[in-house]
């Protein structure tokens, strides 16, 4: 029997010292932490799942890496205070030479692939995400103009994840001014300082209600990382022994792996206090815990963290704009795989060798640097100037030669500008005998209009049109004068209560129902030259069948089924029209290709009993 336990004993130190060790928590000198590089590679593990779509909760990883970075900065800032040495031109130069390069690295590649694949809006948009993502103010270009991080339509730009670099940058630029004011006698303050600027941060995040205000700028974010700062600062030269971190390690990992019905603020606070904790904490003595983050894997992953976080949304969004039109589990391999090659590279290529004094002076490296940013920037904004129309595209009915003509002052976004035209009608019915039309609703609503102008007999037609009903004074006059009332995609409980407020009445009123044509159309465009390419079908988003039967069922025959007239018997809908040009720009909204090829669809005539 002693035999037995003496094999299966631990052979650094007696079981019964374990268990002692366990129930007396002790303090313990600081030093470097491997732990910390496998902490860094499960934070990035969960995010690249996340957007793969394996992780529910993996988008927590950022805020792992938040309370890394600040408890990093502020444990080499504060010693630096302390000592009395610290520089903030030293400080900047090391966050330059650990960040810069590789950011113009990516958004140089970006630029590159976006040129040759990318159709026009989706690379004038690449090209401004470029601008910011060197100027670190993503974050704030995707609040301006997207807010809502989740929406489908991130999943294909390449830069989208580059908000959490604004973030850091944010925060490295604003940060060490706090140690800078408190250096000397007044270094006292910088505890209480953080923790004051803590409180409000997580208080500013709790109280605020703008949803894209709260994830993307740094004010909600700071406490994040400053938790981080206040654990280096509490702990700057010993860890806590307490043996509990195991604990704290399963709990994150739960948190990643299982989507509690936990609100959002709750989890993304559970998440960093113990990613605090765990730094705070050392992992000695602890053999699981070592094994899950310091075994050699583990360590190698979080030392090339930096560029696997920066190259994997990359890979992914230009993967789903030209390669895969679903990604499933091969194809998840394939984009890892080229992941860890592309970080591989430039871990070694441009991270070490940047980092390294003695491979690239300050000199050499702000001569580099500028240079490659100059060129990045005036590149990308002269494609954004020109609208992204870097080539013919014909299916978008969009010529090169026009910017040349105009000098590079091209029209962006013609597509909504020919959506736009509809705000002239705007204004109430002529007096002539024309059939008075009321078109109220949105852009989808703007969508139908166009269809009724390109139509044969759009001369026969008396077009007025509201953008809201909310909004416009004579909606009654105009509502009465009216022989049609066209709403746009909307429920019956929606229109119910316009119908009490204006006083509509039912007879008169139809409701053109919703419509889509995919998720992106880089994906067909980049088959250009196959036998089938001007055929193409594609599946609609998810949902949108489901609230097309809805709505039906709800107007009865008083619902223009547009989907009804191109969908198949697979559930799929063109892209393109029968002459090859795209029936939507951005999968929702008609290009005036498709509101022709609608015109010919939609029988007018006998809607508005015209026949």
């Amino acid at each position: 029997m002693k035999r037995l336990i003496g094999k299966f004993a631990p052979t650094k130190y007696k079981i019964s010292e374990a268990l002692k060790s366990y129930t007396s928590p002790k303090i313990i000198s600081s030093k470097y932490r491997k732990d910390i590089q496998g902490l860094r590679a499960i934070a990035v593990i969960s995010v690249i799942l996340y957007h793969l779509g394996y992780l529910p909760n993996g988008y927590l990883g950022v805020d792992i890496f938040f309370s890394i970075s600040g408890y990093l900065i502020t444990k080499i800032v504060y010693n630096e205070v302390l000592k009395g040495h610290f520089s903030l031109a030293d400080f900047y130069l090391r966050r330059i030479r650990r960040i810069i390069p590789l950011v113009l690295v990516v958004t140089s590649v970006s630029l590159i692939v976006g040129w040759f694949v990318m159709l026009p809006d989706d690379f004038e948009n690449l090209c401004q995400s470029i601008i910011a993502t060197n100027f670190f103010a993503n974050n704030i270009l995707l609040l301006i103009t997207s807010r809502d991080y989740w929406a489908i339509a991130n999943q294909y730009k390449p830069l989208m994840h580059t908000w959490s670099l604004g973030v850091e940058e944010q925060f490295y630029l604003l940060y060490p001014l706090i140690f800078l004011l408190f250096r000397g006698n007044r270094k006292k303050l910088i505890l209480p300082f953080i923790a004051t600027l803590t409180l409000v941060s997580f208080s500013w995040l709790l109280l605020s209600n703008n949803d894209g205000s709260r994830f993307y700028l740094i004010q909600f974010r700071f406490f994040e990382l400053s938790l981080g700062g206040l654990g280096a600062i509490i702990f700057k030269d010993k860890l806590i022994n307490s043996h509990y971190s195991i604990l704290l390690t399963v709990g994150i990992l739960s948190i990643l792996l299982f989507n509690f019905q936990l609100p959002a603020n709750l989890k993304l606070l559970l998440v960093v206090i113990l990613t605090v904790w765990l730094l705070v904490s050392s992992p000695m003595n602890n053999r699981l815990n070592a094994l899950l983050f310091e075994n050699r894997i583990m360590i190698w992953i979080g030392e090339i963290s930096f560029s696997l976080y920066m190259w994997h949304q990359i890979v992914l969004a230009f993967a789903r704009y030209f390669v895969f039109e679903k990604i499933g589990v091969s194809g998840s391999f394939v984009i890892i795989d080229v992941t860890i090659l592309l970080s591989i590279v430039t871990f070694y290529s441009i991270e070490k060798p940047f980092r390294n004094k003695q491979v690239f002076e300050t000199r050499q490296l702000f001569v580099v640097l500028s240079l490659v940013f100059f060129i990045t920037c005036s590149t990308a904004y002269y494609f954004y100037s020109i609208g992204g129309i870097t080539r013919d595209v014909p299916e978008l009915e969009l010529k090169a030669s026009d910017n040349h003509i105009n000098k590079g002052d091209a029209k962006r976004n013609i597509h909504i500008e020919y959506n736009a035209k509809i705000y002239d009608l705007d204004k109430p019915f002529s007096d002539d005998k024309r059939l008075k039309i009321l078109i109220i609703g949105d852009s989808f609503a703007r969508d139908f209009a166009n269809i009724l102008l390109e139509s044969r007999s759009r001369s026969m037609f008396d077009i007025s049109y509201a953008p809201d009903a909310e909004t416009c004074m004579d909606l009654k006059i105009r509502a009465r004068t009216a022989k049609f009332i066209l709403f746009s995609d909307i429920s019956i409980a929606e229109f119910g209560h316009i119908k009490r407020e204006f006083n509509l009445d039912v007879k008169k009123v139809w409701n053109v129902g919703t419509k889509n044509f995919g998720l992106n159309n880089g994906l067909f465009y980049n088959k250009k030259g196959s036998p089938n390419y001007c055929v193409q079908r594609t599946f609609m988003k998810e949902g949108v069948i489901e609230k097309n039967i809805l709505e039906r069922g709800q107007w009865k025959n008083k619902y223009i089924d547009l989907i009804a007239l191109v969908i198949d018997k697979d559930g799929k809908v063109p892209v393109f029209t029968p002459d090859c040009k795209f029936i939507s720009q951005d999968c929702l909204h008609l290009t005036h290709a498709g509101a022709v090829y609608f015109a010919e669809l939609v029988d007018v005539e006998r809607i508005f009993g015209t026949r």
